[in-house]
Order: C-alpha cells, then structure tokens, then sequence
C-alpha cells in the first residue's frame, strides 16, 4: 500500500501544470458522478469516494506548492 502511494505521489509531481490541470477536472467530475450514484444508491465501491477525494488534495498540494515556490519545487 505505501507503495502505491508513493508512485502515485511520484506521478502526480512528475506531471505538468496542464495536465495537472486536466487530471484535477477529470477528478472533479468523476466525484461527481460517484456522489450521484451514491445519492441513488448505485455506488459499488463506496471507498472510491475517498480515494478521489485525497487524490484531489494530492494535485491541489503539488499546485499550491509550485505557485509558491516556482516550478523546480
């Protein structure tokens, strides 16, 4: 497990601003949709929930951490 999550962390770095971009809008409306079912009760995997949720807070803190300390961070 903290295995995965360190590769994941690693992708998410490695990516650019644009596709950071991208990943974090594909996020947001995949939490959507999983909400959605969730309201209706056609979600299978409840967890995914939360797991798109840190996600979400990964690219948000790779973000805020290159505006402030630029690029190379």
């Amino acid at each position: 497990m903290a295995q995965k999550l360190s590769d994941r962390r690693a992708q998410i770095s490695a990516m650019s601003d644009a596709d950071l971009d991208k990943e974090l809008a594909a996020l947001k409306n995949e939490l959507f949709k999983l909400r959605f079912q969730q309201r209706v009760n056609q979600l299978d995997n409840p967890m995914r929930i939360k797991a798109v949720k840190k996600d979400i807070a990964r690219i948000l803190t790779v973000k805020t951490d290159r505006e402030l300390h630029g690029s190379d961070a």
